[in-house]
């Protein structure tokens, strides 16, 4: 019975050897040898904080039973923080106080891949600031656990720093911004009581200067006093005329100065009485000068009420609004790293076989495939 002849490869083996050896092999050796003799060492420096927005009582709320959260959490603040520390703004900004270009790229000669290009624009810049960024947000309770890397210890410790100073910068640009909105409407409505209160005063005053009159009631209380006067003196002359007319002669001239003493006195308090009715020579009209104080005084005070009101409401508004807070809670200051944490290099040679070998496989699949066809 003759013996089997030894196996010999096929060119279908060799194929397979080859592509193994050109796609995942070679690549993974050379991944392995950039990543353990040009990655450069990177450290991390960790900061977290949460926003807060506290609300403190004051002691009319309390014996008003009005009861308010201490200490809530500042959900849709953090959001936007979350959106701010990916966003270019914080970049540029950061990058114009201690120069991240120069920072991200001292290795750009020997470590390319991790390294920033001096050259890039803003754009890449950004990008490769989420790449060196780990950002963890939980929404429901708003911590943000930031992980900043850069290649020297003091370097990641002074970007985490300026990330915690413009996160606080935003936080107090929110709170001045609803500050104002608080009392914006409060401060316009101030505002318009304030230029109707000065009119109305003004207008009192032009009314006095006019008519060099401080008060028109007191001075027809005067004018009041000098009618009654008057009345009382034509009553007495009436009476000296009758008594003189009882036992005088005809002729005596004390009845002719007296009679003129009665007509002098009536025809002055005729005057007197028609400056209330606007008749009188002098032009004097009591009854409009009295409407016309009335109508003002009613709209000074009307001004002055408004103006009160329009001042409590905006004292209320700024008191409230600035009873309210926010404020960034940092439970976790910046750290400086002793020793290299990163890149994990072994989690990256794993991922790197994985996916190189699953990429391979599913080459190898097709291929098979279509040569099963034919």
């Amino acid at each position: 019975m003759p013996h089997a002849k030894p196996a010999r490869p096929k060119r279908r083996h060799r194929i397979v050897v080859y592509t193994f050896i050109s796609v995942v092999l070679m690549p993974f050796l050379i991944s392995a040898v950039y990543l353990f003799a040009f990655a450069q060492d990177q450290y991390a420096s960790t900061v977290a904080f949460t926003v807060r927005s506290e609300e403190n009582n004051s002691a009319s709320d309390f014996f008003g039973g009005l009861t308010r959260t201490l200490g809530s959490s500042g959900g849709h603040d953090s959001d936007i923080l979350y959106e701010f520390i990916q966003s270019q703004d914080i970049v540029q900004n950061i990058d114009d106080k201690i120069d991240l270009r120069t920072l991200f790229s001292i290795h750009k000669d020997s470590d390319p891949f991790f390294s920033f290009q001096t050259d890039g624009t803003i754009e890449d810049l950004t990008e490769y600031w989420k790449r060196m960024l780990h950002l963890s947000y939980d929404s429901g309770s708003g911590l943000m656990i930031i992980r900043v890397n850069a290649f020297r210890p003091e370097d990641a410790y002074q970007i985490a720093q300026a990330i915690l100073v413009e996160s606080q910068a935003v936080i107090n640009d929110i709170s001045a911004t609803a500050r104002a909105d608080a009392t914006r409407y409060t401060e316009e409505d101030l505002e318009r009581a304030e230029t109707r209160l000065r009119e109305a005063r003004q207008e009192l005053t032009d009314f006095r200067v006019t008519n060099q009159i401080v008060d028109p009631t007191k001075d027809i209380e005067g004018q009041m006093g000098l009618l009654n006067t008057l009345q009382s003196q034509l009553a007495t002359a009436l009476i000296d005329f009758d008594l003189l007319a009882i036992t005088a002669q005809p002729n005596d001239p004390r009845l002719e100065q007296t009679r003129r003493r009665i007509d002098v006195t009536r025809k002055r308090i005729a005057e007197e009485r028609n400056k209330f009715s606007g008749e009188s020579a002098d032009g004097d009209n009591y009854a409009a000068k009295v409407s016309e104080f009335e109508k003002l005084s009613v709209d000074y005070e009307f001004a002055q009420m408004a103006y009160t009101a329009a001042r409590s409401a905006h004292d209320a508004a700024l008191g409230e609004a600035r009873r309210t807070t926010r404020y960034l809670a940092t439970f976790i200051t910046p750290t400086l790293a002793e020793r290299s944490m990163y890149p994990a290099r072994g989690t990256i040679l794993m991922l790197v076989g994985l996916f190189l070998f699953l990429g391979w496989t599913i080459l190898l699949l097709i291929y098979y495939s279509l040569r099963d066809r034919r």
